[in-house]
């Protein structure tokens, strides 16, 4: 004779509520990723995240970078982006200004926001940005033309990098995406 025992009720309501919380946890998680990921990359550097002072150290190495700029805009934001120039030549500690040109070609007001990487990641660590138009969204007019700024030099700390050696070039990249509440 089998002993088959039915599994409870309670049993089956017990999982099902445990398997709900954590689909809920892991839709929220999904949900913030960008968030998360952002965050984390601009406190260790990874994934080629610049980083943020309020100035440079004031020491100047005769090793000069050279700083390429690569831009992109989402295809949803109706925005000419390019730098006004493709590179500039610095000195490690030497700070540097460069401008960008956005252009809204739409006939409404959008508002955009930048993310941005440097390549090579390694190297990302000693990017510093003092001042940049990614550090808040921008609001163009119909037709609005403007040219945003960022400054920035690189930390004379990379020379003593041992990994960082055959660095010649690093490239700043920025991608315009239209901002979440103007979507």
């Amino acid at each position: 004779m089998s002993t088959y025992a039915a599994p409870r009720k309670v049993d089956n309501t017990k999982t099902l509520i445990v398997l709900m919380i954590l689909l809920a946890i892991m839709i929220g998680l999904v949900s913030q990723s960008v968030t998360l990921y952002r965050l984390f990359c601009q406190a260790t550097g990874a994934g080629g995240v610049t980083q943020r002072v309020a100035s440079d150290g004031g020491v100047i190495l005769a090793r000069e970078m050279t700083i390429r700029f690569n831009t992109d805009v989402n295809s949803e934001l109706p925005w000419y982006f390019k730098p006004v120039q493709r590179s500039v030549k610095v000195k490690i500690g030497e700070e540097a200004l460069v401008f960008f040109k956005a252009i809204n070609k739409s006939k409404e007001t959008i508002t955009g926001t930048a993310t941005f990487n440097v390549t090579p990641y390694k190297a990302a660590q000693y990017f510093n940005k003092i001042e940049c138009f990614c550090f808040t969204e921008q609001t163009l007019a119909p037709g609005e033309e403007v040219d945003m700024p960022v400054t920035f030099f690189i930390d004379p700390e990379l020379a003593n990098d041992k990994r960082l050696e055959e660095v010649k070039e690093i490239t700043l990249s920025y991608t315009f995406f239209k901002a979440v509440e103007d979507e």
